[in-house]
């Protein structure tokens, strides 16, 4: 709890050194922990869009958001941890300026900020949402710009999320799935997008071949969903053979397995069975 003196410098100054304390203690709390890498890292806004692939974007003006809302920053990640708390004294002087200013209640300008999704991003005002942080505040005046991505932010908390989204969306470009079926095939390790990738374009090569005519890849991707995804998670269900993972995993796992015992692209009961046996012994 924070002990207010009646001397807004002085409270100020211990305001600073109280958040830099609490860095200290979180990172330190972290290593015991032995939490990933990023947990108190923020979100760099470049590596999130990318990852995401950005189509547009529009301004949306004037608007009270969350400081829990704010994950991120589009160029001062090293400042701040992810709770937007000092990482070093560096910032000390500037910062307690604006945390007197605002003990004072004096006119604090609206920040701006990039919104992904339900996330937020600094461009302008990391040291007032450190200050509004550390003064216990809950939301903050923001300037709001909207960016707008090919994938869904959404499952994105630390940095090394970036790395399955970033395949996901290279995985969309080799396979552009569409609706229903973008959905439905989702990954949790990212180099397994790459892997699916290649079998999906072996399945369109084979089937090529069986035709005897080209097919572009969005015919292709939506022919191996609907032939062969689609089908095989069916009878994947009905086997019993889907249990915590998700239904692409469960596919590729046996479309694995099935090659390796039987060294066939065929789907049936009889492939199932002996897939289903191999797995017992």
């Amino acid at each position: 709890m924070n002990r207010d003196t009646g001397f807004p410098v002085a409270d100020a100054e211990n305001d600073f050194l109280r958040a830099r304390r609490r860095q200290v203690l979180s990172r330190l709390a972290a290593w015991l922990r032995r939490q990933p890498d990023d947990v108190n890292i923020m979100l760099p806004f470049d590596e999130v869009v990318a990852a995401l692939s950005r189509t547009g974007e529009r301004r949306l003006g004037l608007q009270v958001i969350t400081l829990d809302s704010i994950v991120g920053s589009v160029d001062r990640q090293r400042e701040f941890d992810r709770r937007f708390r000092p990482t070093s004294g560096q910032v000390r002087e500037r910062w307690q300026r604006l945390a007197l200013a605002q003990r004072r209640g004096e006119s604090i300008p609206p920040i701006e900020v990039y919104r992904v999704g339900d996330m937020h991003f600094v461009v302008d005002g990391h040291h007032r949402v450190s200050v509004a942080h550390a003064l216990g505040l809950k939301t903050i005046d923001a300037y709001v710009t909207e960016v707008m991505t090919r994938l869904s932010p959404g499952g994105i908390r630390y940095r090394g999320d970036l790395l399955v989204k970033d395949y996901r969306r290279i995985f969309l470009d080799r396979v552009p799935l569409i609706g229903e079926a973008r959905r439905a095939v989702s990954l949790t390790d990212p180099w397994d997008y790459a892997e699916l990738a290649e079998s999906v374009e072996a399945w369109g090569f084979r089937l090529m071949q069986d035709e005897g005519r080209h097919l572009d890849r969005p015919t292709v991707a939506q022919r191996w969903y609907d032939e062969e995804f689609v089908p095989v998670v069916r009878m994947l269900r009905q086997a019993g053979m889907i249990e915590t993972q998700t239904e692409a995993e469960a596919y590729m796992w046996v479309a694995c397995e099935r090659y390796r015992l039987i060294r066939t692209h065929r789907w049936d009961d009889d492939v199932i069975t002996a897939v289903r046996e191999g797995k017992r012994r």
